[in-house]
């Protein structure tokens, strides 16, 4: 509740507003019933013909008012409620960016998603809700109970009754509803990611005709919000109809009381019954709007629990000149919730201008190791330093303005070529853009499209092939002019001529620049200046191809397989490696 109200007082004046005319809404609807019974006393019963018009007249004035209130009411609440909405997700996405890729896996992506989404939706709804009819429904059940007791005394015991009953029937429908609701929240996290995971490898379903397996998935997570939501849906099908009961019982008791209700009390009487009526509309409003307020507020811890996650990693500001000399000085990784380490006591350095290869088995921690480098990780022990300085002590902004990275999934985004390249640098000219795509061998195929730099591509880069969006990616880095740059195996998707074209263009823009070049392939990195060999998240060996080639097992077998098996291997090899030469 802390944090929708934090909302609110952003927009306490439309807000105020919108209670206003809610005021002048509810005040219309309790008067009606009282001149109703004006009309019966004072002119039905007398036959004056004027007092009716007059008290008609009066009422017709007063629906006006109540017309004219709920008309800017509604305005006023839609407005404030879809302002907050948008502030609520605009903050939770703001606040994401802030967080380290630990907090995001533990936050689960799925689960982001649904709280941007659905639980920002409810919390709006509820907000809503609270302007148009939740302060409505109280205010008009009070000021109807007020106007039975002052029209009717002798009905004070039966109202007692019923609010009793209503309050235990409301508790309890709070009580109940809330675990429910909260455990329906947590069922949408697993569709959604079911969903998710099912949408972005569609083809990898349908390649391996896995669809049966993916649809049985959906299936169970379909049917677990299906159980969650009947759950919490009979908590409120069971109170609400109580409720109902025992304020409609209190109604066939005032039909009871009229058959010995004396004539002249027959308006007053007729007008305590139609606020019976507005009491059990109000009550029913009211258990309903609990039912909103429940979740809202298990939607609303969601959402704080995003709001409030410390970033796991501490960003300390400031000014620094980067050359690109990295040292790891006995690094150790482990990712959350796993038992073994994804590395092990790593230590290596790498001068400024220097190529490092990085070659090992698959799940040999490569790939981790190099994530350690902009930090989308801390290390769980030991040191990372960049020109003698621990990594995290400068400033990420910094950091990550000076190193790019070109991963081995490129991920692209919707929109033109030359806007996905521009997240290298968004100040850049296209003539820098011309020259980064043409290193990276991405300028022919651009050129081949019908539009150049101007196709707009689809989610994912969708439009084109893998090996398409490898070389965007790597224009992407390059265009950064970064002083470090990561290769994430990013050359996977190409042919060995394609490669090999692409690692000629890398070398003459890397004389500058630190690169960290994972690759699978032994003939990618053996004429790096050196060459860290990994295995189980440990180092293998550390040197030149041919120091490993005479002193590291690992290595050994890596080339024997790769190397070793024949002509065609051999050919492959000299194509690539005559990059280097």
């Amino acid at each position: 509740m802390k944090l929708m109200l934090s909302y609110i007082r952003r927009h306490i004046g439309k807000f105020l507003t919108a209670l206003l005319f809610l005021s002048m809404e509810t005040a219309a609807d309790l008067l009606q019933p009282t001149y109703m019974s004006f009309i019966v006393d004072n002119g039905v019963k007398a036959k004056d013909t004027g007092k009716i018009l007059e008290y008609g007249a009066i009422m017709l004035a007063i629906a006006a008012m109540g017309a004219l209130g709920a008309v800017m009411r509604n305005i006023y609440a839609t407005k404030t409620s879809q302002q907050i909405g948008k502030e609520m997700r605009l903050d939770i996405y703001k606040k994401i960016q802030t967080l380290s890729f630990e907090n995001i896996d533990r936050l689960q992506p799925s689960s982001i998603i649904t709280r941007i989404t659905n639980d920002v939706t409810q919390i709006q709804m509820f907000i809503n809700g609270t302007m148009r009819i939740m302060l409505k429904a109280p205010v008009t059940c009070l000021g109807a109970l007020i106007l039975i007791i002052w029209r009717t005394p002798g009905l004070i015991p039966m109202i007692v009754v019923i609010l009793i009953i209503s309050g235990f029937l409301i508790a309890g429908n709070m009580r109940l509803g809330y675990p429910r609701f909260h455990r329906m929240q947590k069922r949408l996290d697993r569709l959604n990611q079911v969903s998710r995971e099912f949408l972005s490898a569609i083809r990898v379903v349908k390649a391996f005709r896995a669809e049966e397996e993916e649809e049985e998935k959906f299936r169970q997570a379909a049917e677990g919000l299906a159980a969650a939501g009947v759950s919490a849906m009979r908590v409120m099908a069971v109170f609400g109809p109580l409720i109902n009961l025992t304020v409609n019982a209190g109604i066939v008791a005032l039909l009871w009381i009229s058959t010995i209700q004396p004539p002249a009390e027959i308006g007053r009487l007729m007008a305590s019954i139609n606020y019976m009526t507005q009491v059990l509309f109000a009550l029913g409003m009211v258990s309903h709007i609990l039912n909103s307020a429940v979740r809202a507020l298990a939607s609303s811890r969601r959402v704080e629990e995003v709001l409030q996650e410390e970033p796991a990693q501490i960003n300390h500001h400031g000014e620094l000149e980067i050359r690109g000399n990295i040292v790891f000085d006995n690094v150790s990784f482990t990712y959350a919730g796993s038992a073994a380490p994804a590395l092990e006591n790593i230590s290596f350095q790498a001068h400024a201008g220097e190529t490092i290869g990085i070659i090992g088995p698959t799940g040999s921690g490569k790939s981790t190791l190099v994530n350690l480098v902009p930090r989308f990780y801390d290390a769980t022990s030991g040191r990372i330093l960049i020109d003698g300085m621990d990594i995290r002590l400068i400033d990420m902004n910094i950091l990550r303005k000076l190193i790019a990275v070109a991963p081995q999934k490129a991920l692209l985004f919707t929109g033109t070529i030359a806007d996905n390249l521009r997240w290298g640098d968004e100040e850049a000219a296209m003539e820098d853009i011309q020259r980064a795509a043409e290193i990276a061998c991405a300028a022919e195929f651009i050129a081949e499209t019908e539009y150049g730099y101007d196709t707009l591509l689809g989610q994912e880069g969708v439009n084109l092939s893998g090996g398409q969006k490898q070389r965007l990616s790597i224009a992407r880095a390059l265009l950064r002019k970064p002083k470090i740059l990561i290769l994430d195996d990013c050359t996977s998707a190409l042919d060995a001529t394609t490669e090999a074209n692409v690692l000629q263009g890398l070398q003459r823009e890397m004389t500058d620049m630190t690169v960290l070049l994972i690759s699978q392939r032994i003939s990618t990195v053996m004429k790096a200046d050196r060459i860290l060999c990994l295995e189980d998240g440990k180092v293998q060996g550390f040197g030149t191809h041919e120091e490993l080639l005479a002193g590291c097992s690992a290595y050994q077998a890596i080339y024997n397989s790769q190397i070793g098996q024949g002509w065609k291997d051999r050919t492959y090899a000299g194509k690539a490696g005559a990059v280097y030469e």
